[in-house]
């Protein structure tokens, strides 16, 4: 079978993509590794998408939209993608499950968060830190955490955190925060945060769960070694520094720009027929409302590909 669209990725840049290509009777199958939702599944509040209200959170807005996507028709599969053949007219996805042949790629793949990069990290990831407040906060009830971060995402998730933890400390390499100013200001109003300014982690230690972090001042260059409460033995480590975007599998295949793939206002990628949408891809504001406006674009620019290069 030749599908019209296959879409890579079902966060809300792919999922948007799969409503309106599915939406305009196109043959459409979207292709996930995990669950849909991509980061935004992992969010708890979810207030700045637009008609979003009433307590809507991540998962909930997710779960409305595969719900869209199913009832347009569109077909879902979970598989790992591990090859891509993206040039000339049909293209060629290669996953551990199946292969599938489209007509117009669309890549929502997404980022992923950027880890601290220092010893101790992935050996205690699952064991005290995490990227996910809302997957883990409720491990921390009682407890102290760190969040380590500056922007928007490290505050907010900071602030969310403080619903559990007994008390947070951020942890920022530089002397302000990065985040908006409303942002900011609910933090410094919140007496359960603390802020450990010009610092960063050098070590997270542990034997199968963290016990201590050593940190270090960029200013005085001064290192202290930060241990865990006697009474709760552990502590939770939040990174929340960014991300990276999950392109390593076209690399090569399409034009690049720091690791983010390069469209132009339409979505479209340097390759005919294959288009790219959401975090992914090379963009000022990397939210909700701006993934799926661009899969949104992306799957209308799809359909006018296929009308023009295989119904004329």
């Amino acid at each position: 079978m030749i599908y019209d669209v296959v879409v890579i990725g079902a966060g809300p840049a792919g999922l948007a993509a799969g409503l309106y290509a599915s939406r305009s009777r196109l043959k459409t199958l979207i292709v996930e590794k995990e669950k849909a939702g991509g980061q935004i599944a992992k969010t708890a509040e979810v207030a700045n998408y637009p008609g979003s209200i009433e307590n809507a959170t991540g998962p909930t807005l997710i779960a409305r939209m595969v719900e869209q996507v199913d009832e347009f028709g569109a077909e879902r599969v979970i598989d790992t993608i591990k090859e891509v053949e993206l040039e000339g007219n049909i293209k060629v996805i290669k996953g551990e499950k199946g292969e599938y042949q489209a007509k117009t790629v669309i890549i929502a793949t997404g980022a992923n968060p950027r880890p601290i990069g220092c010893p101790g990290e992935k050996e205690l990831t699952g064991r005290g830190v995490s990227y996910c407040a809302t997957c883990d906060a409720a491990f921390f009830e009682d407890m102290e955490v760190y969040v380590v971060g500056g922007g928007d995402t490290a505050v907010e998730e900071g602030m969310y955190l403080t619903k559990f933890a007994r008390k947070v400390t951020i942890i920022h390499r530089r002397d302000e925060l990065r985040a908006a100013k409303s942002i900011q200001e609910k933090a410094f109003n919140n007496d359960k945060i603390e802020f450990m300014w010009d610092t960063v982690v050098e070590e997270i230690k542990g034997d199968g769960i963290v016990e201590s972090m050593v940190v270090r001042n960029v200013k005085t260059g001064e290192i202290k070694e930060i241990f865990a409460d006697e009474e709760d033995g552990t502590f939770g480590i939040f990174p929340f520094i960014g991300f990276i975007p999950a392109t390593d599998l076209f690399e090569g295949k399409v034009e690049m720009k720091d690791g983010y793939i390069v469209t132009d206002e339409e979505m479209r990628t340097n390759i005919p027929g294959v288009f790219a949408a959401g975090d992914v891809r090379v963009k000022s504001l990397r939210q909700v409302v701006t993934a799926t406006a661009d899969g949104a674009i992306a799957a209308v620019q799809a359909e006018k590909y296929i009308n023009e290069t295989f119904n004329d």
